[in-house]
Formats: C-alpha cells, structure tokens, sequence
C-alpha cells in the first residue's frame, strides 16, 4: 500500500488514540511490526500549540519515516495552519480526525461530528491538502447514526479533494464503541474509490484481521484497542497472514523485556511524576492482556492481578513501579493453569 511517495511494509496501521499513541507507544508498535503509527490529535487551536501536552504530541525523536500526525479542529483555516506547522515540526503524512466519537470533541462539532456538514468536509479537506506538500489522509466512521450513513459521500469528497487514503471506524458516532463494527459499509466504499482504504474497529486477534481483510477487500487494516497492552499483535498478525499459523504466546521473559523498555521510556519521555502516571493504565492493560492470553482464568489468578493493580495505582515513584511490575510478571505461580 502506497500513501503519496511512502510505501508501507505491510498493510498493518496503529490507529490514532488519544493519551494512548505517545512517541513511546508509536516506537514499540513500530518495532512489534506496525507499518505506520499515526500520532495522537494535536489541535487545530494554535493557542494550544505551546502547551506542554502538545509540545510532547510534536516530538518525534527516533521515529522511523514515515511520520504521521493526526489534527483535529472545525474550521478550514485553522486545520490549514495546524497541517503547516505540523510539518514544520517532522510530520511526513497529516492526517485529519474526522472519526473520534467522544462527547467533548463532538459537542463543538469536532471529530465524527464533522460528517454531519458535507459541506464543511470539503472545505476542510481543500484547505489542508492545499496548504501542505505532504500526503494528507482522512480518519471517519460509518456515519452520524444508523440512519445516517454517508460514509460514501465523504469517501467521494475525499477522493475529488486530494485524500491519499481513507480510514474508516466500523462505526457510527452514536454507536461510540458499542456493538460490533460493520463491515459491509467499509467493504462498499472501498469498492466505489479508487484511493487506499483501511479498515479499523475489533480487530484484536491474527484471525479477526485475516477475515477483514478478505471481507473488506481493504488495502490495509488499523489496529487501536486490540494494542493496548499487546503491542506484540502486529508481530502475531504478520506472522499469521504469512504463514496461516498462529505464533504462541509470548514466553514471560519476552514481555518483561519489552514491558522494561515501554516502562523506561515513558519515565524517560515524561518524566517522575508524569510517566508513572501515564504508565499505571498501560500496565492494567499488560495485566489484562498478557495474563488472559497466558493461563486458565480462575478466580485465583483474577484476585491476584485485582490486588496488584490496586497497589501499583497508589506507587508514586518509577523506580519502585518498575521494580513491583517486573517482579509480578515474574511470578511463575500466577502463569499456572
């Protein structure tokens, strides 16, 4: 798959996330075999463009090409300028939010609100594509409801304004994250365009991605919550279209390291105070995640984990959060059946 000059490795994408895809998480996906990582929304608001949150949503120290930056906003102007200055800043490919469906971005018509006024859409898309001599891609859901899929109509602004690629949330925005994503909707567009379509919604396992794929007809799939805590799917995905076989579970040792590394990272990147705080969901996630993959689940192993998350909430100091992590993963009785 091609987006303007960059051709990706391989069509697995990690999805925009916010408070999630941070320089460290982008890094270690990037390594588990993510083609691209797309960065958190940075805002369109340029009084927000010296905050110390955005400072660090424009630091792209040590990512590999190509870089991309998702913004966020309302008006085509202000989406312009946020675009420019974010290549200025190292983004290789903009992308533009047109998919998020949290209250807080959606009450000021932001995000998947934005499918709401076509019009809008394609004065949005004109002035960005315009303003930047970058790929510029585009993030939406199925719709604004059930009832209102347009999911077609912006793919086809998109294509006429200039879009390299689209990606589309098997959703609507009133649907948020309930249910199951739709596939069938993402499968019509991606037969009615002819530029890049990615899948994105549920897919958080080597066989679920192998069946969008196919039921898609996509040219590549985007992976977001099935991450969290798993950034080694990609590396499972990779290996199971290639080679029609599952790789086992990660051995304890594997994911200490990598657990190790993400850990060391986030304190590096946002220092004491900052990264123990931001790391304490991404272990919950690790706890979740690795030991559910690994053992039986019984009631034993499930108190266990409850108390150690309980007590890793209340550490205040990296040092002592990454040894009490380490150690627990370390605990050979908890990966008894």
């Amino acid at each position: 798959m091609k987006i303007g000059p960059y051709t990706l490795d391989n069509p697995l994408i990690l999805a925009p996330m916010a408070g999630i895809t941070d320089r460290p998480f982008r890094v270690l996906c990037r390594e588990q075999g993510a083609a691209l990582a797309v960065s958190e929304m940075v805002t369109s608001n340029k009084q927000l463009w010296h905050s110390r949150k955005t400072q660090l949503r424009l630091d792209h120290t040590g990512e590999t090409t190509p870089r991309s930056v998702q913004i966020a906003g309302t008006n085509p102007e202000q989406m312009a300028e946020a675009a420019l200055f974010n290549v200025e800043n190292g983004a290789q490919i903009i992308d533009i939010n047109m998919g998020c469906p949290a209250k807080k971005v959606c009450n000021v018509m932001a995000g998947s609100a934005l499918m709401k006024d076509e019009a809008l859409v394609t004065e949005i898309l004109r002035h960005v594509v315009s303003a930047v001599d970058v790929p510029v891609t585009l993030k939406i859901r199925t719709g604004w409801d059930l009832d209102n899929r347009n999911a077609l109509n912006i793919a086809h602004i998109a294509e006429t304004e200039g879009i390299q690629a689209l990606s589309i949330h098997g959703r609507s925005r009133a649907c948020a994250f309930k249910g199951e994503a739709e596939y069938e909707t993402i499968a019509n567009v991606k037969s009615r365009i002819k530029i890049p379509v990615i899948a994105n919604g549920d897919i958080d396992s080597p066989e679920k991605a192998a069946e969008v794929l196919k039921q898609t007809g996509v040219d590549a799939i985007m992976i977001g919550r099935g991450a969290q805590g798993r950034p080694w799917i990609f590396k499972e995905i990779l290996h199971y279209l290639e080679h029609g076989k599952k790789l086992p579970v990660p051995e304890t040792k594997e994911v200490i390291l990598l657990l190790n590394k993400h850990l060391k990272s986030l304190y590096d990147f946002y220092g004491e105070t900052m990264g123990v705080r931001i790391a304490r969901k991404h272990i919950g996630w690790y706890c979740n995640n690795y030991f559910n993959q690994s053992v039986e689940t019984n009631s034993a192993t499930m108190a266990e984990i409850a108390s150690f998350r309980k007590s890793i909430n209340k550490v205040e100091s990296t040092a002592i959060q990454l040894e009490q992590t380490i150690n627990f993963f370390a605990q050979g009785r908890l990966l008894a059946a």
